[in-house]
C-alpha cells in the first residue's frame, strides 16, 4: 500500500483509512510533531476532515499529548471522563468514547501518536495494543524514511531542514565542517519480513558474533583489569546472554517484523520501561542495553561498520557522550565536537580545551537528528549549532571565522613583546597545557612558559595506571620542549568528574568536596611517590617545579613537600641526577587557604589561584550545574575583594601568585584581575594574543577607578562600571 499510493498527504490518508477499517473502529488519525512541543493532526478517517493541518496541540495537552509525553500507550473505554482530557470542537470527535493511542517513536525519540477511536464505550484488548504498536513502529519508521513529505511543516522531510541547536559552552572557538556520529544511526529500510525463519537465522547469526566480542572483551578484563571492572564486563555478559531479551526480540519477529526491526522494538520498550524506574542505578543499565542493541542492529543493517575509515577532511564530532580516551583517539584532527551530555567541568572538557577544539555540551537532540555527513557549524562563541544551515547564516558565520583568522594574525606583531599596559605595569602570561602536542604553542602563541601543565591527562587517556618509566620520559620531553622557559607540574588531580578506570570510584554524595586531588595522593602515597620519581628524573638535574592541587589545609602542603624531598634524598643516595632547584607551591582553589597562618605562606614557594574551582566553592554552586555555574561572576565585588586579600597577604610574604583558571583568558576578566594586583596570569594558549593585545592598550589606573566607583555606588559586580570605563570595542577588536 505504502510502496503504490503516491505523495505523502494521499499515503497517510489511505492508511488511516486501512487501520481503520482493519480494526473495526470509527477512527484512525495520525498526529505529528510539528516541533518539539507542538503536535499537530495530519491525517484522519474519521474526524472532520476540515480539521486535518488545523487542529494543534501541545505535547502537554489532552489525551494525544499525554501519549505524547509519557511515550506510552493510552487505552480507556471512556475519554471524556479521563483525567487530561481536553474537547476539540473542529474535529467533531465529540460522540467517541472509546480511545487507544499509541506513540510514534524511534528509540525513545517522540514523531507523533497514532490513534483509534470508536463511538460505543469499550477497552482495547492486549492483543489490539500490541497490533497497534506494531503498526505504529512500522510508521515511524517510514516517517524515518520520508514516505510521508509533504508541503507542510509537520510533514516536512527528516534530515533536510536547517535546524539550529542550543548548548553549552566547553570550550570557545569557531569551526566550519561535516557530522561524523560517534555511534552512526541505524536506518531501518525493510521493517517487516514475510518469512520468520530465515528472521529467525539473521538474528541468531548475529547475536553469536555479538557474544563472541562479548567474551573477548570479558577475557581481557580477566587478565588485565580490577576487581570492579571484571564486574562490570560480567553484568555486560549477562544481559548479552539472557534468554529472556532474546525471546522477547523473537516474539516481535513472530508478529511479522524483520530481525532489526524487532531488535529495535525491544530496544525501544525497555528505554520506556527503564525510563520510569526510581532507581539510578538500575537506570544506568540501559546504557549496556542499548550498546547490546546497537551492536546487533549494526551487524544486521550493516551500517555504522567501517566507521573510522570513512571520516571527512572536516569532522565535527556528534555525540550523546565521549570518554577522554576516545577523544584523544580521535585526534587534533576533528575541527569541534558536539555532545548532547557532557559538563563544563568533566575531564573531556578539559581534553577539549588543551587541545583547542571548540566544544559545545548539552546539545539536546541533535544525535537524533543529524546524518554523518551533514553541513554543521559550530559556534563556541554563543553556544550554537548551526545543522545543515542556509546560505545566509552559512555566509555570516564564514564572516566572522575570516574576522577570528585576521585578529590571530595581528596577535602575531605583538608575540614578542611584553603585555605592557599603558601605565607601565607588565603583566607575565603563560599557557596551560596537558598533552605533548600543546607544546609547540609554546613558542607561537608568545606565552613566558606553562603556568600549568596537567600530568593527569596521561592517566586519563590509559587503560592502565602508566610506569614510572613513560612518566618519566614524558616529563623529561615536556620540559626539553620548553626550551628552558618554566613549566609548572601539577600532580595528578583526580576525582570529583575525573575518575581513573583503574582506580575505584568512592560512592560519594558530593565528588567535588570528597575524595579526590591531593586527598587521595596523600591517602595513596605509592602513586604519589611514583609520580613524584618520574617527575625528579624526567628533569635529569635541571630546575623542577611541582604544584600540589586543592590543598586545604597548611598540613596537607607539609606533607606532599615531605614526600618529594624523600625522594630527592633517595635519589641522591643512589647517585642519580636530582633537579639543580626544585620549587614547590600549591592551588588555592579553597577559600581556607587563603586564612592559613603567616608561616605557611612563607614556605611555600608560590601560590596559583585556581580560579575553577575557587569560585564554585566562594559562591556555593557547582560548576558542573548549567543552572546554577552561570550566576556567579568573575568580576563579583565579593569575588575581586576575596583575590585581593590574598594578593596583599602574598605580597606581605614575598609569594610569588599567579592566577589560573579559563576567565583568566577572558580580556575584560584578564584587565580586572591585573588591576587589582595579579602579576601573572595562566591560560589556554589561543587566549594568549587577545588577552596580551587588551592589556597593552589599557591603563590599570583607570580599571582601578572604575572598580571603586562600582564599590561606591554599592553594585554587585564591577563588570558593568569597567566596560564602561573602557569601551567595548577596546577589548574584542584589535
Amino acid at each position: 500500500m505504502v510502496a503504490e499510493v503516491s505523495g505523502g498527504q494521499n499515503r497517510l490518508d489511505q492508511i488511516t483509512r486501512t487501520i481503520a477499517d482493519g480494526t473495526g473502529h470509527d477512527v484512525c488519525s495520525i498526529y505529528l510533531l510539528r516541533d518539539p512541543s507542538t503536535l499537530e493532526l495530519c491525517a484522519s478517517a474519521g474526524l472532520n476532515a476540515s480539521a486535518v493541518h488545523l487542529t494543534r496541540l501541545r505535547v502537554d495537552e489532552g489525551l494525544v499529548g499525554k501519549v505524547a509525553r509519557r511515550m506510552a500507550p493510552l487505552n480507556t473505554a471512556n475519554a471524556p471522563q479521563e483525567p487530561g482530557f481536553r474537547f476539540m470542537p473542529e474535529t467533531g470527535e465529540e460522540v467517541f468514547k472509546s480511545f487507544l493511542g499509541v506513540p510514534l517513536q524511534r528509540l525513545g525519540e517522540p514523531l507523533g501518536v497514532l490513534v483509534i477511536q470508536s463511538r460505543e464505550s469499550r477497552l482495547c484488548s492486549d492483543d489490539e495494543v500490541v497490533m497497534l504498536e506494531v503498526v505504529a513502529m512500522f510508521l515511524a519508521d517510514m516517517t524515518e524514511l520520508g514516505a510521508f513529505v509533504a508541503d507542510n511543516q509537520a510533514m516536512a522531510a527528516p534530515h533536510t531542514r536547517s535546524v539550529e541547536f542550543n548548548g553549552g559552552i566547553g570550550q570557545e572557538g569557531l569551526a566550519e565542517g561535516h557530522v561524523l556520529l560517534h555511534e552512526p544511526r541505524v536506518v531501518l529500510t525493510n521493517p517487516v519480513a514475510d518469512d520468520p525463519e530465515i528472521e529467525y537465522g539473521r538474528l541468531e547469526d548475529a547475536i553469536g558474533k555479538m557474544r563472541g566480542h562479548v567474551d573477548e572483551l570479558a577475557m581481557m578484563a580477566r587478565r588485565s583489569a580490577n576487581v570492579e571492572q571484571r564486574e562490570i564486563v560480567e553484568t555486560y555478559r549477562m544481559f548479552a546472554n539472557s534468554r529472556g531479551w532474546v525471546d522477547r526480540i523473537r516474539d516481535h519477529i513472530r508478529g511479522g517484523l524483520s530481525a532489526e526491526a524487532a531488535v529495535e522494538m525491544e530496544q525501544s520498550n525497555a528505554r520506556a520501561r527503564m525510563a520510569q524506574v526510581p532507581d539510578a542505578y538500575i537506570r544506568e543499565r540501559l546504557h549496556d542495553l542499548d550498546d547490546l542493541s546497537n551492536r546487533l542492529l549494526r551487524t544486521l543493517t550493516g551500517q555504522g561498520l567501517g566507521q573510522r575509515d570513512n571520516i571527512p577532511e572536516d569532522p565535527i564530532l556528534v555525540a550523546r557522550q565521549l570518554g577522554p580516551g576516545e577523544l584523544l583517539e580521535y585526534g587534533r584532527g576533528l575541527k569541534g565536537v558536539i555532545l548532547e551530555g557532557g559538563s563544563i567541568g568533566s575531564h573531556v572538557t578539559i581534553i577539549a580545551r588543551a587541545m583547542a577544539i571548540p566544544l559545545l555540551i548539552h546539545v539536546e537532540g541533535i544525535t537524533t537528528e543529524a546524518l554523518n555527513g551533514d553541513q554543521v557549524f559550530v559556534d563556541g562563541e554563543r553556544g550554537v549549532a548551526y545543522l545543515r544551515p542556509g546560505a545566509e547564516i552559512a555566509d555570516a558565520f564564514r564572516n566572522r571565522i575570516s574576522h577570528r583568522a585576521s585578529q590571530t594574525e595581528s596577535y602575531k606583531n605583538i608575540r614578542n613583546k611584553p603585555a605592557t599596559t599603558r601605565d607601565g605595569e607588565t603583566i607575565s602570561l603563560h599557557m596551560n597545557a596537558g598533552v605533548m602536542t600543546d607544546l609547540p604553542n609554546l613558542e607561537s602563541s608568545g606565552a613566558e612558559g606553562v603556568g600549568l601543565f596537567r600530568t593527569e591527562l596521561r592517566f586519563l587517556a590509559k587503560p592502565a595506571l602508566p610506569r614510572r618509566g613513560e612518566l618519566a620520559r614524558q616529563y623529561s620531553d615536556v620540559l626539553d620542549s620548553a626550551g628552558g622557559k618554566p613549566v609548572v607540574f601539577r600532580t595528578l588531580d583526580i576525582g570529583s568528574d575525573k575518575v581513573l578506570p583503574y582506580i575505584n570510584r568512592e560512592d560519594e554524595p558530593n565528588p567535588a568536596l570528597g575524595w579526590r586531588a591531593i586527598r587521595i595522593g596523600l591517602e595513596r602515597t605509592g602513586v604519589l611517590r611514583m609520580q613524584a620519581e618520574a617527575l625528579i628524573r624526567g628533569a635529569k638535574g635541571r630546575p623542577l617545579t611541582v604544584m600540589f592541587p586543592l590543598v586545604a589545609e597548611p598540613n596537607e602542603f607539609y606533607r606532599a613537600r615531605e614526600i618529594f624531598n624523600e625522594i630527592v634524598d633517595s635519589e641522591r643516595k643512589r647517585g642519580r641526577p636530582v633537579p639543580s632547584e626544585l620549587k614547590m607551591g600549591a592551588m588555592l582553589e579553597t577559600p581556607s587557604l587563603a586564612f592559613a597562618h603567616d608561616e605557611f605562606f612563607e614556605l611555600t614557594a608560590f601560590l596559583s589561584i585556581g580560579g575553577n574551582d575557587l569560585k564554585q566553592f566562594f559562591f556555593a554552586a557547582d560548576r558542573e550545574n548549567e543552572r546554577v555555574r552561570s550566576r556567579y561572576d568573575t568580576l563579583s565585588l565579593s569575588y575581586l575583594g576575596f583575590i585581593e586579600h590574598i594578593v596583599e597577604r602574598c605580597r606581605s610574604s614575598g609569594t610569588r601568585l599567579s592566577y589560573c583558571g579559563e576567565t583568566a583568558g577572558m580580556p575584560l576578566e584578564a584587565i580586572c584581575l591585573s588591576a587589582i594586583g595579579l602579576r601573572m596570569l595562566s591560560m589556554r594558549s589561543a587566549s594568549i594574543g587577545r588577552v596580551k593585545h587588551n592589556l597593552r592598550r589599557v591603563s590599570l589606573e583607570e580599571v582601578r577607578v572604575a572598580i571603586q566607583a562600582a564599590r561606591a555606588d554599592n553594585a554587585q559586580s564591577a563588570r558593568q562600571h569597567v566596560a564602561d570605563a573602557l569601551g567595548p570595542a577596546l577589548y574584542f577588536n584589535p
